[in-house]
């Protein structure tokens, strides 16, 4: 089968690998599309994402759907032909937890996550013609929702939780700081979740412009020296940049709550955070998700448009491309999305 294979930093392929083998307790789904995360350009890039280092060739993507085409002999209740979209995620190990966590399936002490090299061996991604999962990975498409759009549930999932981790926004003013994938899901979430008003805050147009599509009721263009709201209630902070947190951490109100979902850079980073001691910020880390992909499977079929955040699409043997349009912040892409078939 064909994949999408990185070897080293700059070293991206797509290349013959071997078809899975389906196991008795697995099923094997045919991918249809995927979506490009800023891990999987990381991984390209420096062969690092977050705390994860590449050692060995590593199938990425972790954004996927497609249909079933096998289904284990000790498998029940998944028929060939259904159209799904995967939970990437697999709780491995027996470990004690404390109660307050025991339902947080995205804080367990090791996951092993569709594309990624944070474990040795690495686990295969889902940019590939076939991949083989567990049943309870399995999350079904209503008709509502096509393949192209279920491949977005996961990201949709990390925004819901973020947007979650701040309690109930309904009723309330939200800011969204950074508006690439996540953040303009975010803004979709804030949006299903009943938020009063929506800000959202970027240096690039394009971005703001899709933030619109998703839901803001009002852009904040920063590379044109406007500034960020006063008092906002509730703020998800999503371009992982260190150096926005002082404006971010401004623009809550006292006692507000600030939700950090876009990733900062590992090590240490140079950030002004004395607002959160004086203002009493609630400053929370939301990472992953639990099963939010589910809901997000729920919204989309519901009405909640995604297609705007797909800017483009590329074949599965354009990969090269498609990264090169997905890690360039002057290509005007927010979700760039590949043909797996």
């Amino acid at each position: 089968m064909r994949a999408v294979v990185v070897h080293a930093a700059n070293d991206l392929r797509v290349e013959e690998v071997p078809d899975p083998e389906c196991r008795p307790d697995q099923v094997l789904v045919a991918m249809e599309w995927g979506g490009i995360c800023g891990s999987d350009t990381a991984y390209w890039k420096s062969g690092i994402s977050g705390t994860a280092v590449l050692k060995d060739p590593l199938i990425l993507g972790h954004e996927v759907a497609g249909h079933v085409v096998e289904v284990g002999s000790r498998v029940s209740g998944v028929e060939t032909g259904q159209r799904v979209t995967v939970h990437p995620a697999t709780l491995v190990g027996n470990h004690t937890v404390p109660d307050e966590t025991a339902g947080r399936t995205n804080l367990w002490p090791e996951v092993r996550y569709f594309g990624s090299a944070a474990f040795q061996p690495h686990e295969p991604g889902g940019f590939s013609s076939l991949r083989a999962v567990g049943p309870e990975q399995l999350r079904p498409l209503p008709d509502g929702v096509s393949t192209k759009d279920g491949a977005l549930a996961e990201p949709f999932g990390v925004a819901i939780h973020a947007v979650r981790r701040a309690g109930d926004v309904s009723g309330r003013t939200v800011l969204v700081n950074g508006c690439g994938p996540i953040g303009a899901l975010a803004v979709a979430a804030a949006k299903a979740e009943g938020a009063a008003r929506i800000y959202a805050a970027d240096l690039s147009e394009n971005a703001l412009q899709v933030a619109r599509a998703m839901g803001a009721d009002s852009l904040i263009p920063l590379a044109a020296g406007e500034s960020l709201p006063v008092d906002v209630e509730v703020a998800i902070e999503a371009s992982g940049a260190a150096r926005a947190l002082g404006g971010v951490t401004s623009a809550v109100r006292r006692g507000g709550v600030l939700v950090q979902v876009g990733n900062l850079p590992a090590g240490e980073v140079a950030a002004e955070l004395g607002n959160i001691v004086t203002r009493e910020i609630d400053y929370r880390g939301s990472y992953r998700f639990v099963d939010e992909i589910t809901d997000a499977i729920t919204l989309m079929d519901s009405g909640v448009d995604v297609s705007p955040l797909m800017t483009h699409s590329f074949a599965l043997d354009d990969a090269q491309e498609a990264f090169a349009v997905a890690a360039n912040p002057n290509s005007g892409s927010s979700k760039v999305m590949l043909r797996l078939t």
